[in-house]
């Protein structure tokens, strides 16, 4: 899996219990997708169409960076399927804890909104990286 973006835990991003909010892990895994998306297909028009079932399997608190990784799994048509992992990495065991597993779909859009293909280029750059 590629890593997509490491953020420090703050204060702010805390909820009621003193863990990370999952709305904020939610974002960041959302705006570090997006761009990973972007890059792999090629196009700037990229939007998110779903998120698959998402378990917070452990907390993060304050002051633990939590770091984002994606990795793509299907090329379709119009869209592109990830998976994408959020982990709380600790600095001082240089270890690390998954936070959240989940899959996302983003499709390429026309400047109407409306989804067009994904280029045979991007296609086939997937499928031969696949084979090996």
């Amino acid at each position: 899996m590629d890593l997509l973006v490491t953020h420090p835990v703050k204060k702010s991003d805390l909820g009621f219990h003193g863990n990370l909010f999952g709305g904020q892990l939610l974002s960041w895994t959302d705006a570090a997708l997006a761009a990973y998306a972007m890059e792999k297909c090629h196009t700037q028009n990229m939007i998110t169409i779903s998120i698959d079932q998402c378990v917070f399997k452990k907390p993060a608190k304050e002051k633990h960076l939590v770091k984002i990784y994606a990795e793509i799994i299907r090329i379709g048509n119009t869209s592109a399927t990830f998976r994408v992992e959020a982990r709380a990495y600790n600095v001082f065991r240089e270890d690390e804890v998954i936070l959240l597993q989940t899959c996302m779909t983003f499709v390429r859009v026309d400047e109407e909104g409306q989804p067009i293909p994904i280029s045979k280029q991007v296609k086939e750059t997937f499928q031969s990286k696949n084979q090996l």
